[in-house]
């Protein structure tokens, strides 16, 4: 006769709302617009070194205003790219972050680009979020939810900012909002200065 486990009602609910505790304060949206699930995971930063980065990653589409975008034709180009919903509020509280880092960086490095992704919701929707939010940088269109497929299973939460190298590969990565600009910054300049 094989025993029975002994359960402890107490340890499973302090155990379900730990999970639940880690993804509140995780910092990332679990469930975009239009339903669905968006996996959250904590993480913080990460740095990737040149030798240890992927191929680049395979990303085209059209701007919020239908205008068509190819990463390739970023070539030599350090990109920040930034996932976003409108109604994701760590998002949103990241938004004027990323935007004065847009602002202080670009206007020294002729050779960066900012590009968000807006994902799951209409265009209408992600145009109308950038305008409240003072976003000055474009935005991809990702209704579909496809374009973030070609980020290497590097985007799973929202947000989520990568950094691009010159060749198109991911080179930092940010789980969750960004929380500190001069920690995005620095994570910027340390992939402008590579040769």
């Amino acid at each position: 006769m094989n025993p029975r486990p002994v359960r402890h009602p107490g340890a499973m609910l302090a155990a379900a709302m730990l999970g639940a505790a880690l993804v509140a304060g995780s910092g990332g949206c679990a469930t975009p617009p239009t339903g669905g699930s968006t996996v959250v995971e904590t993480g913080g930063i990460e740095r990737i070194a040149a030798s240890q980065r992927a191929a680049p990653v395979k990303l085209d589409g059209r701007l919020l205003d239908g205008t068509p975008w190819r990463l390739a034709d970023q070539a030599g180009k350090v990109v920040v790219v930034n996932v976003w919903y409108s109604t994701c509020g760590p998002c949103e509280a990241e938004m004027p972050l990323l935007e004065r880092a847009w602002k202080q960086l670009s206007a020294k490095h002729p050779d960066l680009r900012f590009m968000g992704i807006d994902f799951g919701e209409s265009p209408e929707s992600g145009k109308s979020a950038l305008a409240r939010y003072g976003t000055t940088y474009p935005s991809l269109s990702d209704e579909s939810r496809t374009l973030t497929l070609g980020l290497q299973g590097k985007a799973n939460a929202t947000p989520t900012t990568l950094v691009l190298d010159r060749q198109g590969r991911i080179a930092a990565r940010v789980t969750g909002a960004v929380t500190s600009e001069s920690t995005l910054v620095g994570l910027i300049e340390d992939v402008l200065a590579e040769s």
